[in-house]
């Protein structure tokens, strides 16, 4: 273990790996003991094979039984620094990485990044957002605004929404997305849907974005909320970080700390160093699944960032189908929040369209959205009929 520790000392490391490596060493002192307990067979000699070899002892080979309680949390913010250095180290194969080498990355760790969910809200998206936000149902309003809620009834959305930056926290974006939909409206409507995006375009959907917040109780327009926006709407120009995200990737190219309301230094530092790189700008790959990774390209760098099998599973789709259920509601259906006749609709119209519904079932239509709107599960509902009519 100490020559696992001392090795970085060895390498030609970067500034920022140096500093990366002094922060770690500062936390060994607290846990050293239970440290040098760990058997270390494997001494990489690059910085980034280094930082995975200490996370894998941090996480699952330290003797946390033997562990004091105060030292738990030292564990886990060595942990945090390693998997962010792990993160930088990624984000720089932005740089200069060509295409094959980007997509090989993405496509051999599509297990821990939810992939094939990633690409499902994508998918999603894409068939929606020729609506306005106002004319949007509610869940797929908050679907394209990245906030999951109870009604995203995993029958209907196979994914988690809130992949490319949750706004669940964003309050004063969700207020503006209640209360005036149309002004967000407006500022989308900047962006052509295909084509290039130019500044003043970006610019004057900034204007109105921000218009959209006055008056408010909470006025304080940032720019995570903004990103999903843009990145919905168009996926192969505007990259949706969250502000963490956002500050990773701003040193990953070489640039100083993002701020919260940095819009302009949004389009210059990210957009514009983005729509630069190799890989943005390579031949439409032939590969079905690589065509499907381009076609959202500028929101590739945020499957750069560290992930592992937690990850994946912390998905709110993969827990609303691995939710467990109480004796009660193996009799009563789920219940979520009420429904409005016109989101019920829709979202029965959806699920019935599936080729394995019989006619039967497709005939109680009505009966069906009347559950719905109680708040009542599309999937529950439907096995329900299913089991009762055959």
């Amino acid at each position: 273990m100490k020559k696992l520790l001392t090795s970085p000392s060895k390498m030609k490391l970067s500034d920022s790996e140096n500093v990366s490596y002094q922060n770690i060493l500062k936390l060994v002192p607290e846990i050293s003991l239970n440290l040098m307990a760990v058997k270390v067979e494997n001494h990489p000699n690059d910085f980034a094979s280094w930082c995975e070899e200490l996370l894998d002892v941090c996480q699952n080979r330290i003797n946390f039984s033997l562990l004091e309680e105060k030292q738990l949390p030292t564990v886990k913010k060595m942990a945090l620094q390693l998997q962010q250095a792990i993160t930088l180290q990624q984000l720089k194969m932005l740089r200069i990485a060509p295409w094959p080498v980007l997509s090989s990355f993405i496509i051999n760790k599509a297990e821990t990044l939810a992939l094939n969910e990633q690409l499902a809200l994508m998918q999603y998206i894409a068939q929606i957002k020729q609506q306005t936000l106002t004319v949007m149902i509610e869940e797929d309003r908050l679907a394209f605004a990245g906030k999951h809620v109870p009604n995203h009834d995993p029958a209907i959305y196979k994914f988690d929404v809130e992949w490319f930056c949750s706004t669940k926290t964003a309050k004063g974006f969700h207020c503006a997305l209640e209360a005036a939909p149309e002004k967000l409206d407006a500022a989308l409507s900047h962006i052509p849907l295909e084509g290039d995006v130019t500044e003043a375009q970006y610019l004057s959907f900034v204007s109105d974005y921000l218009a959209a917040f006055v008056g408010l109780e909470d006025d304080k327009a940032t720019l995570a909320p903004a990103t999903r926006l843009l990145a919905m709407r168009r996926p192969d120009i505007f990259t949706a970080l969250s502000q963490p995200k956002l500050e990773l990737l701003s040193q990953a190219l070489g640039y100083t700390k993002l701020h919260n309301r940095d819009f302009k230094r949004y389009w210059s530092d990210i957009v514009q160093t983005i729509k630069n790189t190799p890989w943005f700008n390579s031949a439409i790959p032939e590969d079905p699944q690589e065509f499907d990774l381009w076609q959202i390209r500028a929101l590739l760098p945020s499957m750069f960032f560290y992930s592992d099998q937690q990850h994946a599973d912390n998905s709110n789709y993969i827990k609303s189908l691995s939710k467990p259920k109480s004796a009660k509601t193996k009799v009563n259906l789920d219940r979520g929040q009420k429904r409005s006749q016109e989101s019920a609709e829709i979202l029965v119209d959806r699920a019935l369209a599936a080729d394995d519904i019989p006619t039967h079932i497709k005939a109680m239509r009505d009966s069906i959205t009347a559950e719905v709107v109680k708040g009542r599960s599309v999937n529950e509902t439907i096995a329900l009929m299913r089991t009762i009519f055959g």
